[in-house]
């Protein structure tokens, strides 16, 4: 157990924490770096560059003639899968904190940072690219200073590019961070931070065993759902699974026990064996909380069932993914998902497509609300569908974030500008270091799902960063905007909006699906209302046919009689047309600012 050390990487997006693992695995013989960041395997996290799994993986490393064994936890740095970073974080005693040389202390640093030090990790400072023509070590340095009150010669100077500073962070790593604690001969205990699903083994979950000893062949309990399984292979994660015949207190490896259903692995359970068991599950990671909700949807209605098994197999390595069945008159059956964020939406929506062949629709992303009837009564509304008649309600509240933007000082006006325009109140402001700047805001939750990360963006030419937490609910001015076909209620676009932003939003709303909805025999006229009230129409003009191209001269009766029959079998097809709503809409709702 003393020569095990167990650490993750933390940092912001795109300051080369994969890039960084790859030079640490190549330095200690592990493996042979083919191409760049080995550990980030999946096709979305190379076309992307982002790493959007934690990917635990073992080294072994000589040191002072004795050899350790260290297991490294790569994870994930953009704020929508700051969950998986919390997972890791619970399966480790200490952390390198790589910081980009060239763009300094990031907001999803801090918060990752924070993370860390709340779980009593011992944390190396790394800044990385030094090697890069505008890298500023001693700026960012002295940042880092401020930030860990660590002192100068504590921080490694480190290129994942040229390799120059990995012999150093191995040294520090097996100098600096503890050896798992725990008890050797107590009964086993060990903590769930991942699995994974295989078609021909079943479910693999990832363990640290925190106290005990685990052998194949010994009958285990997983004490959260009390299910029972036989270890048939346990062992080490390097880049392929290495089975073992026993893994001891501070290892960290996977377990085969033939599980089949998705349900019954929960990331965040306790293993233990059922001969000697431990009745206490180790305090873990809390239940996530999810901050936006979308319908999805199948396209073709036979394919319900397999999209709940697909999306059962993606929680698996996705546990932030939530979802509950839900039906709408526009698009059948289909599911209600609980996302960390527009990116998670996304991506989840990609792997879908990729891994499980699954076409989709996806609704307008929304966030929960809480409304509050004149008894006195509380519930959470995650759908504009679901929302009790305006009469019976008191009122409702929304979510609120206290929103850490980052940036340089060039751009306060504009990203000041952003975020009162998105019902922001400023809490704070303050100059980090040089003319960096930290800007704190007070938001709705509900003005930032949709644009308001690109916008940022945009705005700052990428300068800014951005990291977000849940500050409650407070009471709002919300209605919900209906979007009416033919006199006809699409649920599916309905949204809940802030009685200021209802006028606009349904303007432009009818204004998009005007130029999406394709024409028909007979007029549409697109309504969006609130209430009973409508507050904008469009029109989307019928297909016409020229019937009087065959009625030259005679009397003008005889074209009158025409025109009257077609009017007639107009009005007809229009009480038995039925309007089909393309994907397109559904999404164009999002970028309605383009």
């Amino acid at each position: 157990m003393n020569h095990i050390r167990n650490f993750c990487i933390i940092a912001h997006i795109d300051h080369g924490k994969s890039t960084l693992a790859d030079r640490l695995l190549e330095f200690t013989h592990t493996i042979k770096v083919t191409e760049g960041q080995m550990l980030d395997d999946m096709d979305l996290e190379r076309e992307r560059g982002i790493t959007i799994k934690s990917h635990a993986i073992q080294m072994e490393y000589e040191y002072g003639g004795e050899k350790f064994v260290l297991n490294l936890i790569d994870t994930p740095g953009h704020v929508d899968f700051s969950y998986e970073v919390s997972r890791s974080i619970a399966a480790c005693e200490g952390a390198l904190l790589v910081v980009d040389a060239t763009q300094g202390v990031q907001a999803q640093t801090i918060s990752n940072l924070y993370m860390a030090i709340d779980n009593d990790l011992e944390i190396i400072p790394v800044i990385n690219k030094i090697d890069m023509p505008n890298a500023m070590p001693d700026e960012v340095a002295d940042e880092i200073i401020d930030l860990l009150g660590c002192k100068r010669e504590e921080i490694i100077l480190a290129s994942g590019k040229t390799g120059e500073g990995v012999e150093d962070i191995l040294n520090a790593v097996v100098e600096r961070i503890p050896h798992p604690k725990g008890e050797e001969n107590a009964p086993l205990q060990a903590l769930i931070f991942d699995s994974v699903f295989n078609s021909y083994r079943g479910i693999i979950a990832y363990f640290k065993i925190v106290n005990g000893v685990m052998r194949p062949g010994e009958k285990v309990r997983f004490i959260n759902t009390k299910k029972e399984y036989m270890a048939e292979e346990i062992g080490v994660l390097k880049m392929d699974m290495i089975p073992k015949k026993e893994l001891r207190t501070g290892d960290v490896g996977y377990i085969v026990s033939g599980i089949k259903n998705a349900v019954e692995v929960k990331v965040g359970d306790t293993i233990t064996t059922v001969n000697n068991a431990s009745d206490e599950p180790i305090e873990g990671f809390e239940e996530v909380k999810p901050m936006v909700f979308a319908g999805v949807y199948p396209i073709e209605t036979e394919d319900y069932e397999n999209l709940r098994t697909s999306l059962e197999k993606l929680q698996l390595n996705d546990a932030s993914l939530s979802f509950q069945h839900e039906s709408s008159a526009a698009l059948g059956f289909g599911f209600r998902c609980g996302f960390l964020g527009l990116l998670h939406m996304e991506i989840v929506q990609e792997r879908l497509d990729r891994e499980f062949n699954m076409n989709v629709i996806t609704t307008v992303p929304n966030v929960s609300y809480m409304v509050y009837d004149k008894h006195g009564n509380a519930q959470e509304v995650h759908n504009p569908s679901s929302m009790p008649d305006p009469t019976l309600i008191e009122h409702v509240e929304e979510p609120y974030i206290l929103a850490t933007v980052i940036t340089t000082s060039t751009y306060i006006g504009p990203i000041m500008t952003l975020c009162l325009g998105k019902r922001g109140e400023l809490v704070k402001q303050e100059f980090i270091a040089g003319n960096r700047v930290e800007i704190q805001f007070l938001m709705p939750l509900g003005e930032i799902v949709i644009d308001f990360y690109d916008k940022l963006k945009s705005i700052s030419r990428g300068y800014a960063s951005f990291d977000y937490h849940s500050a409650g609910f407070r009471p709002s001015k919300l209605v919900k905007l209906d979007i009416l076909l033919n006199g006809e209620s699409v649920d599916a676009l309905s949204t809940l909006t802030h009685v200021d932003n209802a006028v606009t939003l349904g303007r432009r709303m009818c204004e998009r699906l005007k130029d999406l909805l394709p024409r028909q025999q007979f007029d549409i006229a697109i309504q969006a209302a609130i209430g009973g009230k409508i507050i904008a129409r469009e029109t989307v003009k019928q297909v016409r046919k020229d019937v009087l191209a065959k009625c030259y001269g005679g009397d003008v009766s005889r074209k009158r009689k025409l025109l009257e029959k077609q009017k007639a079998g107009k009005k007809r097809m229009k009480q038995i047309g039925n309007v089909q709503v393309p994907q397109k809409a559904f999404l164009a709702v999002l970028k309605l600012d383009e």
